[in-house]
């Protein structure tokens, strides 16, 4: 994990709609392990042979609840993270996704593996962050 410093989304404040509306054209999609008080929003930077480096933003509701579009997010400091997954037919599963050599669900084998290069992944992480804070409306 590559931990983002003084990043430019850090304490920012969106709506929960305008973040997931203006953020969906970069890739971003709200993680899956979200809660109603807190959550993050990811996109791919890099993906290839079952490795993927994604950036994350993380950040928790201020006002509101999560479900709603209305909910008020902060962010917090974002992070670049490397998941591996295992691509190949898959003998113990009945899914044609599997047998296509790639389930999109399936977990990942090293949820934090090791980034190599980590100049060019802060860099890229911080250009999708820019992109971002130029889609999506920030309030004070």
């Amino acid at each position: 994990m590559i931990k983002l410093e003084n990043s430019a989304i850090e304490g920012k404040r969106t709506y929960f709609g305008h973040m997931e509306n203006n953020s969906r054209k970069l890739g971003f999609t709200l993680g899956s392990a979200w809660e109603y008080h807190a959550g993050y929003f990811d996109s791919v930077l890099w993906r290839e042979n079952g490795e993927t480096i994604y950036i994350r933003l993380p950040f928790s509701v201020v006002k509101g609840m999560l479900d709603d579009r209305d909910a008020l997010l902060e962010f917090e400091q974002p992070y670049v993270i490397k998941h591996i997954v295992h691509i190949g037919l898959d003998r113990n599963s009945d899914s044609l996704l599997a047998a296509t050599g790639f389930a999109q669900f399936q977990e990942p084998i090293d949820r934090d593996a090791q980034i190599e290069d980590r100049s060019r992944w802060e860099i890229a992480g911080e250009q999708m962050i820019n992109s971002v804070i130029s889609s999506v409306p920030f309030y004070h």
